[in-house]
């Protein structure tokens, strides 16, 4: 990252880490069209030039910046003070004190660093996605990709969801775009197979005993006749627009995965980044449309996330080393109704952080797993530092900050029951980590 205290509050975030070409994401300035760097003015507040110039490639990637120019191989350390001015225009000064805590503790000089935090108190909070980069060209595109008509195979698996899935099917029906397979993995009980017998569409049919959300998308990918892959889930509704809007995006933009944007019915806020375009940081299976290739290229799903959460995460980290350009989608959207029974949740898992029962692992070994991977041992624990206190309280109350600070001062009252739960998630992810990764190659 740019600027190192990212690494306190984002610190297993893709962007964090180097590509297989050893390049991060971010736009060296000194080579971005000068029409673009007036889009992102500098800030001639800090006390570096090189400070400078992280913060306008920074802003430039969260205002949506998307092209081909030179990127950062690496970066050099800044002055303690340009990190703090950076935090404080960025994020909450609830964050900026929560670093200036961790700093102390971990031994920093506290003279420097309560010098530094005061000494900024003053700058401004920005929200750059307010002014967006726009591509103005997008609306009137017309699609080579689209003329071409390729097969979209949509993989839909589904356990015991019959009455979402209905509508689900019915929106399928309605798309503009009409070149596409559906192959349904249904792993319900009672499996009813009279019920696709009613949607007029190009249905390939999987019964899937074993009740597995991993197995089954490899399954179906593996079935898959089309040249792109649209993941999609059992309890969303979509726009008659959907798979039209993925293909373009692909073809403007020369991608590899579409992202689309998923609109909850609750849980937390909808991030602001939703509303336009950009270099997607997350990979939701839920909604999002990449080239068969890929599988080719990384393999499939790691099935040590089976019955467990993140699998989707791990992908698209891969996708992202590995050098694939993945688009955020404001125009393919998905409301995603995230029903109380079924799927994921009746294998026993909905929130990565929040267990069922007292002494089970707090989060979900596979999300420590994931952490530990890929971003090594600190960073994982400085991630369960900033995510377990506040997954005290429910999902459906991650949109109330109330009630967030609520869960951190819950999980002070109750740590030595937190940490027995914490030490054992890192545990079975170690035992992950000894087993590795289970991802079978597509051929």
């Amino acid at each position: 990252m740019p600027f190192r205290f990212l690494s306190y509050l984002q610190p297993t975030h893709y962007f964090r880490l180097q590509r297989k070409d050893s390049r991060y994401i971010f736009p060296n300035v000194e080579s971005v069209e000068e029409s673009l760097l007036k889009m992102v003015n500098e800030d001639n507040s800090y006390k570096s030039e090189q400070a400078q110039n992280y913060d306008q490639s920074w802003r430039m990637i969260q205002k949506g910046y998307i092209g081909d120019t030179e990127t950062y191989q690496n970066f050099e350390k800044l002055p303690i003070i340009d990190e703090y001015r950076f935090i404080r225009k960025n994020f909450h000064k609830v964050w900026v004190f929560y670093i200036l805590l961790v700093r102390l503790i971990s031994l920093n000089n506290p003279f420097k660093e309560v010098t530094a935090y005061f000494k900024t108190r003053d700058v401004k909070r920005v929200d750059e996605h307010q002014h967006p980069i726009e591509y103005l060209s997008y609306t009137d595109f017309q699609s080579e990709l689209i003329k071409q008509n390729p097969l979209v195979s949509v993989i839909i698996p589904t356990l015991n969801r019959y009455a979402y899935l209905k509508d689900v099917l019915k929106d399928l029906e309605q798309q503009e775009y009409t070149n596409f397979e559906v192959i349904v993995v249904d792993q319900s009980e009672p499996f009813q197979k009279e019920f696709y017998e009613e949607f007029n569409l190009n249905i390939n049919l999987m019964y899937q005993e074993e009740k597995a959300l991993w197995l089954a998308r490899n399954r179906a990918i593996k079935k898959s006749q089309g040249d792109y892959i649209l993941l999609f889930d059992d309890d969303s509704r979509v726009d008659a627009d959907w798979i039209t809007e993925h293909l373009k995006t692909l073809d403007y933009f020369k991608a590899d995965l579409s992202s689309g944007v998923s609109i909850s019915t609750h849980g937390a806020k909808i991030p602001a980044n939703y509303a336009h375009f950009g270099i997607s940081s997350q990979l939701d299976t839920g909604n999002v449309l990449l080239k068969k290739s890929i599988f080719k290229d990384i393999g499939l799903f790691d099935r040590q996330f089976e019955k467990q959460r993140m699998g989707d995460g791990e992908f698209g980290l891969r996708a992202y080393l590995a050098g694939y350009q993945n688009i955020s989608n404001p125009y393919a959207k998905r409301l995603h109704l995230k029903v109380g029974s079924g799927g994921l949740r009746q294998m026993g898992s909905w929130d990565g952080f929040r267990p069922k029962k007292w002494l089970d692992p707090r989060p979900i070994p596979s999300v420590v797993y994931l952490f530990r991977k890929y971003h090594g041992n600190q960073a994982a624990r400085l991630a369960l530092l900033k995510t377990v206190p506040s997954s005290i309280m429910p999902y459906r109350y991650k949109s109330n900050s109330l009630m967030m600070m609520v869960g951190v001062l819950i999980s002070v009252l109750i740590s030595p029951l937190v940490l027995v739960q914490v030490f054992k998630s890192w545990s079975l992810a170690s035992d992950k980590l000894k087993e590795g990764a289970k991802i079978e190659e597509l051929e």
